[in-house]
């Protein structure tokens, strides 16, 4: 696809959605990305002021191109409505990037410029490169990575913690560490006994070695991980954390991670990945899901377009 195409032509006919979070969160760099893309195209700006309103613009866009101005909730959203359209047509989109540093991990991930100017002039003479979808059985995506992390440390464990660190060695009676009993007022010492005695305790608290909390046990769950069909791992081999990344070639495949708790990583690439245990918890994205008991994630290659700078989209076959 060509890198930049003249106002007029049906890349820059931009509908540009601005969410709501991106207005209230960075209104001047909002108000920045509106004046480039107006000036540079003939672009419909549209305010939803929920979910329901972003899905009606996006589905009215007609030939516009869809420009979305927030973070990666706001990215993933129309990821989502595009897809469920089930429309062959070219499903692609730009994002102008608005909001706190970890709510745009996932577009800087992707490789959408930083700030408002770049991320807008991106939308108008960028290039389309083609991404991968990983998409689940229960029609849930995954533009970035799929984590499953470990379980917590399980309560009691935690209350074994916090008792140990409590338990510290008594001092020697007669010293005012609340602890023993105190000398008795006759008997305690004076003068330069008591000078003595204090300079020795003094030393003794600063060089009594401070109780180091345990550390915590590896966090482990037991899971049945299967790649094509192929079983990777099973549920006598607990892991650590299993990650599903799409590789982004020609070949439309996913590459499995698995870490188990005493052994070396197991590496795989797949078209399916199929994920089964007892109630877990996976991470698509910034998004958690779950718990359930089985989840298979599906490769989509190709599924979706996402308007970067014409260096990368070129290099990328874009």
């Amino acid at each position: 696809m060509s890198a930049a195409q003249p106002p007029g032509d049906g890349a820059h006919q931009l509908l540009v959605v601005i969410d709501p979070v991106a207005r209230r969160t960075d209104g001047e760099s909002v108000r920045i990305a509106k004046d480039v893309l107006s000036a540079g195209s003939h672009a419909k700006i549209c305010l939803p002021e929920g979910p329901e309103e972003f899905a009606r613009a996006l589905s009215r866009r007609g030939v516009r191109r869809p420009v979305v101005v927030g973070d990666d909730l706001a990215l993933r959203r129309a990821v989502a409505l595009l897809h469920r359209e089930r429309d062959p047509a070219d499903k692609s989109l730009a994002l102008i990037p608005v909001g706190s540093a970890d709510a745009l991990e996932l577009a800087h991930s992707l490789g959408v410029p930083r700030g408002a100017v770049a991320a807008a002039r991106t939308a108008l003479d960028g290039a389309v490169r083609r991404l991968d979808l990983l998409i689940d059985d229960s029609d849930g995506l995954v533009l970035g990575a799929l984590h499953i992390p470990a379980h917590p440390t399980h309560p009691a464990h935690q209350a074994h913690q916090a008792h140990l660190l409590d338990r510290t060695p008594d001092r020697a009676p007669g010293h005012a560490t609340g602890r023993g009993t105190p000398p008795d007022a006759a008997t305690a010492p004076t003068g330069a006994t008591a000078v003595w005695d204090t300079c020795r305790s003094l030393v003794r608290a600063l060089v009594r070695p401070t109780p180091s909390k345990p550390p915590d046990p590896p966090r482990t769950h037991r899971l049945r991980v299967e790649a094509d069909g192929v079983l990777l791992n099973d549920l006598d081999r607990p892991v650590e954390s299993v990650t599903v990344t799409s590789c982004g070639g020609d070949d439309g495949l996913a590459e499995v991670v698995i870490r188990p708790s005493e052994a070396d990583p197991v590496t795989a690439e797949a078209k399916a990945v199929t994920v089964s245990g007892a109630d877990f918890r996976y991470r698509a994205d910034t998004q958690v899901g779950g718990p359930v008991r089985t989840r298979t994630w599906t490769v989509r290659a190709g599924a979706w377009g996402l308007m970067l700078p014409a260096e990368a989209g070129a290099s990328a076959g874009g």
